[in-house]
């Protein structure tokens, strides 16, 4: 029987967390756990009762990017197949990226390539001071295409232009330094740092986490026009009205806590 490449959990109902367990190739992924990931995440979108996912690696790496018994499968491909291979890969990162339920992503250890890219996907990036980031494509004669439009929105237009084309290694001190990284911690505290992002999402309203999970992915970089302004207008409106919108403002006004703390 295939070992799966993922390790999925649920501590409780409101929390799922998605291990990438192939330690052994330093959680490297290929054609399985693209797949996985994508089943994973899409089936994650459905589930109302979820409030957060952590996204993790089993072992000592986080993810180091593309497995090389896989790129050496690809190598022989035609420009059809090498088309087809990274449209599954552009899924997998649209299924986390676009997955209405926040994501949480614990970086651990060594983080490259294909790895940064699932790190770019989460809304929230915590990670170990020992971690490390690459991306490596260029090193190999190739670029990081796939993930790029998530690295760039996520590590800036400046510092992706420079560790896009000299492929050097960062640490995550220097991505806490840039944004990229939110909660920079030591090895020891990674999970209590984890912890407290998920406690303070699924203290929150869970349709109002989820509705403003969208509404900064649909206002970043647009301007500020008098159709922004009227779908910002109708998006408060819409959640006011809500049973939601209402319950958290009349417990709020009652002093006593909001029914989803149930």
């Amino acid at each position: 029987m295939t070992t799966p490449t993922l390790d999925i959990k649920r501590p409780s109902p409101h929390v799922a967390e998605v291990w990438l367990n192939r330690p052994d190739v330093r959680n490297a992924f290929n054609d399985s756990v693209i797949a996985e990931l994508t089943a994973a995440f899409r089936g994650f979108a459905e589930d109302k009762e979820l409030r957060a996912v952590i996204l993790a690696g089993q072992g000592k790496a986080f993810c180091a990017g593309a497995d090389l018994n896989w790129m050496r499968a690809m190598a022989d491909y035609s420009w059809e197949q090498n088309r087809a291979d990274a449209e599954k890969l552009a899924e997998m990162l649209w299924a986390i990226y676009s997955c209405p339920v926040p994501v949480v992503g614990r970086v651990h250890g060594d983080c490259y390539a294909g790895g940064v890219g699932l790190a770019a996907v989460c809304d929230v990036l915590v990670a170990s001071d020992a971690a490390a980031f690459c991306l490596s494509e260029a090193k190999l004669g190739l670029l990081p295409a796939t993930i790029g439009p998530y690295v760039v929105k996520a590590l800036g237009e400046r510092a992706a232009q420079r560790y896009f084309t000299t492929a050097e290694r960062f640490t995550a001190a220097e991505a806490h330094r840039l944004g990229f990284v939110h909660e920079l911690t030591a090895p020891e505290t990674i999970d209590a740092a984890v912890g407290n992002i998920v406690k303070a999402l699924a203290a929150n309203g869970p349709a109002a986490v989820r509705a403003c999970k969208h509404l900064v992915q649909d206002v970043a970089g647009q301007p500020i026009t008098a159709e922004l302004r009227a779908d910002t207008a109708r998006r408060i409106a819409d959640i006011r009205a809500s049973a939601e919108g209402k319950e958290g403002v009349q417990s709020f006004l009652g002093k006593r806590a909001p029914s989803w703390l149930g």
